[in-house]
């Protein structure tokens, strides 16, 4: 009998490699190489007549001029839950392939149960569950309140007994909880390696574009966050959501890193209760703290999120540091930026902060990614270091260059719009973001080109 043959396969990127070695060549990853059976590919199996499953025997793929491709947009099917319509980019795709990766117990297979629970009515579904037994499964649905007759579910974790289930049943969407735990007779090595992984992977996702079957995979997370097994698994599939929650808070945060039919970084927003999650329809009011008065070192932006602009509160704490090194600390911020900031806010606002710790925070657990903080960040570390709240009422946004500019942020106008929605009377904007037409409401828009103008109007 032939000897099988081995590769070892990069985790970060999917670069094969014919000998084990520390580090990658491709990426530069150390440690990351794990052993793939290298097996040469079965003859495909016919299948069935009817079946959709079609294989190699719907014949080879000819080369077609996109003219001839009809331009109709994709059929979409809304899920019943508006947050999770809204990350997907307007609901489900045929034949699409959806990676979900989360830290344990931040509500992945509750979603994707209630999502079965409100689908079930419309089309046919099932639930595979690697993990949990069955009776698990119908407990946690009883606990949800949700109807058991449309809930179909399968305990099985070989990939070929699987489709074989799927092909007999013919879902229209298909959950496999979790993706970790599947594995393929082709393959000797242990479920949940990189091999096992990849080639489950592959067989669903080749599953899902013959029959148009939307599919939906939960991958488990690694200490740093990343969604375990290869890399090329997030290659591999139509859209990657993260869910993201701090410890101990109810509310969680559902973001899509790709999508192929939608805008990424779209954010979706949850809160955990005793009947599952929740749609948080506003979030914005969740982000925003109650102060019962004016309080220093707090500044309220206006970010920006996918298609959604979202009112986010920024905490900075200021004192003095008994250290050589004074620290920074940014929570929710990159925080080679926020040394950066305040750079700029020593050289071109003359308030320096060398001697001080500066901790910075986004309220909520939300993470911003946009420049659009730089201002909100550096007017409440000024805040807090002179003590002196911001204006009651007043949001602000706008990034800082390095020579002190204040330079415009996409979609001004309608982060504009979205605060005088909540109330806000006062605006400290970018002078290219200010609008063009009439005022935003009833407020007063403070158009500032420089960090010092931005500064003043805070007095």
């Amino acid at each position: 009998m032939a000897k099988a043959k081995t590769a070892y396969v990069c985790s970060d990127c999917g670069a094969e490699h014919s000998k084990w070695q520390g580090q990658c060549v491709e990426c530069g990853a150390w440690n990351t190489l794990s052993e793939f059976v290298v097996q040469p590919a079965a003859k495909p199996v016919v299948a069935a007549r009817g079946t959709g499953y079609a294989g190699a025997a719907s014949g080879s793929p000819k080369v077609t001029s996109l003219t001839a491709v009809a331009l109709a947009a994709e059929i979409r099917t809304l899920t019943g839950i508006g947050e999770l319509d809204r990350v997907l980019g307007g609901g489900l795709v045929d034949g699409s392939v959806v990676l979900i990766g989360g830290d344990p117990g931040i509500g992945k297979s509750t979603l994707l149960l209630q999502m079965l629970g409100t689908l079930g009515a419309q089309m046919a579904s099932v639930y595979v569950t690697g993990e949990e037994s069955l009776a698990q499964v119908a407990a946690r649905a009883q606990r949800l309140d949700l109807p058991l007759a449309p809930l179909h579910a399968l305990a099985e974790t070989c990939i070929e007994r699987i489709i074989e289930q799927a092909l007999a049943s013919r879902p229209r969407v298909l959950v496999i909880d979790s993706i970790q735990t599947i594995w393929t007779e082709l393959l000797t090595a242990a479920p949940g390696s990189v091999s096992q992984v990849r080639e489950s992977a592959a067989k669903l996702t080749r599953f899902a574009k013959e029959t148009g079957t939307s599919v939906f995979l939960v991958g488990h997370v690694t200490k740093e966050g990343g969604i375990a097994g290869p890399r090329v698994l997030e290659h591999m599939v139509d859209a990657v959501l993260y869910f993201e929650g701090e410890s101990g808070s109810r509310f969680r945060v559902l973001r899509a890193f790709k999508n192929r039919f939608g805008a990424v970084n779209e954010l979706g927003v949850f809160a955990m209760s005793e009947k599952g999650l929740r749609e948080v329809p506003n979030p914005s009011a969740i982000f925003l703290s109650a102060h019962s008065g004016p309080t220093s070192g707090s500044a309220v932006m206006v970010t920006r999120e996918g298609t959604r602009p979202l009112l986010v509160e920024v905490q900075a704490l200021v004192d003095q540091s008994s250290l050589g090194n004074p620290r920074r600390v940014a929570l929710g911020l990159e925080q080679n930026r926020l040394a950066m900031l305040l750079a700029v806010l020593h050289r071109h606002g003359g308030v320096a902060a060398y001697d001080q710790d500066v901790f910075v925070n986004v309220v909520g657990g939300i993470r911003v990614q946009e420049t659009a903080a730089d201002l909100p960040v550096l007017l409440a570390v000024l805040s807090s270091l002179r003590d002196r709240p911001l204006p009651e009422k007043t949001i602000t946004f706008g990034e800082v260059g390095l020579s002190g500019e204040i330079r415009p942020v996409p979609n001004g106008e309608e982060r504009l719009k979205e605060a005088a929605h909540h109330g806000f009377l006062r605006a400290i904007v970018p002078r290219a973001n200010a609008p063009k037409k009439g005022k935003v409401g009833d407020m007063d828009v403070v158009a500032v080109e420089r960090l010092s103008q931005g500064i003043d109007a805070c007095r």
